[in-house]
């Protein structure tokens, strides 16, 4: 399969990686913990029926500029601005997984009408004390597999330094990446999005793995209720958290047949 074009947008004054791969309605994608090392296979099912762009945010694998930002609404500002910076216009397709997700809630919550569809992999950013997400940054390293996947060794491979990669490099890169995933929500990725909730407008998809051990099953019906859109909730089975590591082309297929 081809590579995907790199390209880099400018964010106070560092370089943040932009993916872009396939022809057709431009759909943006904000990756899911760790961010995104590498291609995947899902993307490039996307890539088959869109223009997919994929952004890297500042301290995610692919940009710098980690130690200019604090404070979770700083990251949100810079995901906007990454949109921005690629040549997104309005009317938007959004999509996103776990921490990428609740940022591109986020971007439909703070900007309303520049968003057209909202395609959520089990997002980050709501808590229940009755119902607690899981605390990925409590979990040992070999650990962080089974709580990401339903299958560990799917990633595993995802992380895995490639060959042609700088071992040391990689793993510092890896984990700068997840360090940037607890400073935009820690603790325990409650950023109290549920108050911005009901000024979503568009159609969303809300889509999770059936074995997903980070974010609780009732979370689904809990962004449903606070939502002034219409939601649409779908489970994937045999997939955890990363459904998109686990089930690539289901995964693929629901987003592109929510997306039109």
């Amino acid at each position: 399969m081809s590579e995907p074009i790199v390209e880099f947008v400018d964010l106070n004054g560092e370089g943040c990686r932009v993916w872009r791969k396939g022809t057709g309605a431009k759909l943006v994608f904000f990756p899911g913990h760790g961010g995104m090392p590498k291609w995947i296979p899902f993307l490039d099912n996307l890539a088959e029926h869109f223009e997919i762009i994929v952004p890297s945010l500042p301290g995610f694998p692919g940009a710098g500029g980690l130690h200019l930002l604090d404070h979770h609404m700083d990251w949100v500002l810079a995901a906007r601005d990454l949109i921005d910076g690629a040549g997104i216009g309005p009317d938007a397709l959004i999509a996103g997984s776990g921490p990428g997700a609740s940022l591109a809630a986020e971007i439909a919550a703070l900007w309303p009408e520049s968003v057209a569809r909202l395609a959520l992999i089990s997002p980050w950013g709501l808590f229940d004390d009755a119902d607690p997400t899981t605390d990925p940054w409590s979990a040992k390293a070999p650990d962080l597999g089974a709580l990401m996947c339903a299958d560990p060794s799917n990633w595993d491979e995802f992380r895995a330094t490639p060959e042609d990669a700088n071992s040391v490099e990689w793993s510092i890169e890896q984990t700068r990446a997840l360090e940037a995933s607890a400073r935009i929500f820690w603790p325990l990725g409650d950023t109290r999005l549920n108050r911005r909730l009901g000024r979503i407008k568009c159609p969303t998809l809300y889509l999770r793995g059936d074995a997903d051990r980070i974010i609780p099953e009732s979370y689904g019906e809990k962004f449903r209720d606070g939502n002034s859109g219409p939601v649409s909730i779908d489970s994937i089975p045999g997939a955890g958290h990363l459904v998109e590591l686990d089930c690539p082309e289901e995964t693929a297929r629901l987003i592109t047949s929510f997306m039109g």
